[in-house]
């Protein structure tokens, strides 16, 4: 089955605790510190396979973790490095952030990644404490956390050429005999309920890849009928095929009222190069209309061509007029920006306090946090470098601006402490 949105839960793993050790060594009495460091926590990557064409893997696991970093140990081992967790997903996958709602990346090219949960860093062990003044630090920092996150992404097909017109115009008819593609072909609107590609073939070295782009009725851009699940696709191709039945009550009515909802969803694709076709000229009665249905399209400024697919007549004659104008087509800077997924933090140590309901004080900032965390609360000298910190921040300033009285509960991320001066 054929999925283009899916939601998925990430999540990286911890970084590796740093140790606190020191030489233990026969004849070697006075042995300095030689904690190693954490390993790095696991991160969840998405790379692009050109070889996968939906989201469809997701449907069966939408959880992923990633492991987390090695402990430090004695004798300055550092902790392994856990392995990333890297997905694949299909070229034009949209990836964004479902809390926030922000665009975290768009990936097009062939094994771009993008990563969406980093690897907490590892903590640093004690040996990395090491000054002329504490030769030997009791000290040291517990790895970082990783992150987890809920992601929508959504599949914006990539073709060359778009067919597309009202349902039952005979656009799967004609994408199954100008490709390799097999849709499902009935004689009822929305028989197409997914979009199907194909790659068409011009000669041994020229080929475009088409996209049998789901009827569209009035009020698409609003979401009716098929509705937005597929007038995004419409958004990646180059050119346009239209294909407007020639047994219609009104042809060139079709013909606008698509126009219109493709312009009401995306203004951009109003611009877009279109090749328009008459289908359905096997049938009598739209033979003899032919030069009344071009003269009305003529009138308007269009020019249209006549095609039977059932018949294949005039199909070479689309192709080719599809072929030139892409060859033609200029396409624009894309329209999605380039935004990176981390970006510096304009106040690393940056905080504010806050008044808790049971009247104790919070200290919220993601720098402060993040120095908690990688706090040893159980030594001494760790927890004197946390309070260091602060003071050097302006922490306590903070506090008595705040209103805050010594002996008073102050808490920053899980951990809480009295506040004493």
């Amino acid at each position: 089955m054929f999925y283009d949105e899916i939601r998925i839960f990430v999540a990286s793993g911890d970084g590796g605790n740093g140790a606190v050790h020191f030489r233990r060594e026969k004849y070697v009495p006075r042995g300095g510190p030689d904690g190693g460091d954490g390993g790095k926590g696991g991160s969840v990557i998405l790379q692009v396979n050109p070889k996968v064409n939906t989201l469809s893997s997701f449907q069966r696991q939408q959880h992923y973790r990633a492991e987390r970093g090695g402990h430090g140990g004695g004798s300055n081992k550092t902790g392994r490095d856990a392995e990333d967790v890297i997905l694949a997903v299909p070229p034009g996958t949209i990836v964004r952030d479902e809390g926030t709602g922000d665009l975290l990346g768009d990936l097009v090219e062939s094994e771009q990644q993008l990563v969406v949960a980093r690897g907490g860093r590892g903590g640093r062990g004690n040996a990395r404490f090491t000054t002329s003044r504490n030769q030997a630090p009791r000290m040291a920092e517990k790895g970082d956390a990783g992150e987890e996150r809920w992601l929508t992404l959504e599949l914006k097909l990539i073709a060359d050429v778009g067919i597309i017109g009202i349902p039952n115009a005979g656009k799967s008819t004609l994408l199954s005999m100008v490709t390799n593609a097999t849709p499902k072909i009935a004689a009822y609107p929305f028989t197409t309920l997914q979009p199907n590609l194909g790659v068409a073939r011009l000669d041994n070295e020229n080929s475009m890849v088409f996209a049998d782009i789901p009827g569209l009725i009035e009020g698409a851009h609003l979401g009716a009928g098929l509705g937005h699940a597929f007038l995004r696709h419409i958004q990646r191709t180059h050119v346009l095929i239209h294909l407007i039945a020639g047994d219609a009550q009104d042809p060139f009515a079709d013909f606008s009222q698509i126009n219109a909802e493709l312009a009401l969803f995306d203004e951009r694709l109003s611009d877009r190069p279109q090749v328009v076709a008459i289908t359905k000229i096997d049938i009598p009665e739209v033979r003899e209309k032919m030069e009344e249905i071009e003269a009305v399209f003529q009138q308007a400024g269009v020019k249209v061509m006549f095609i039977s697919a059932l018949a294949r007549e005039g199909l070479r004659e689309l192709l080719y007029a599809a072929w030139n104008t892409l060859q033609a087509y200029e396409p624009e800077t894309d329209e999605v920006e380039e935004l990176p997924l981390y970006r510096a933090e304009a106040d690393p140590m940056g905080f504010h306090i806050e008044r808790e309901m049971d009247g104790a004080w919070r200290i919220v900032g993601k720098g402060v946090e993040r120095a908690a965390r990688r706090t040893y609360w159980e030594y001494d000298e760790a927890v004197r470098r946390f309070q260091k910190m602060l003071f050097s921040i302006g922490v306590e300033d903070a506090l008595r601006e705040a209103g805050a009285e010594l002996g008073e509960t102050v808490r920053v991320g899980e951990y809480e402490f009295e506040w004493i001066d």
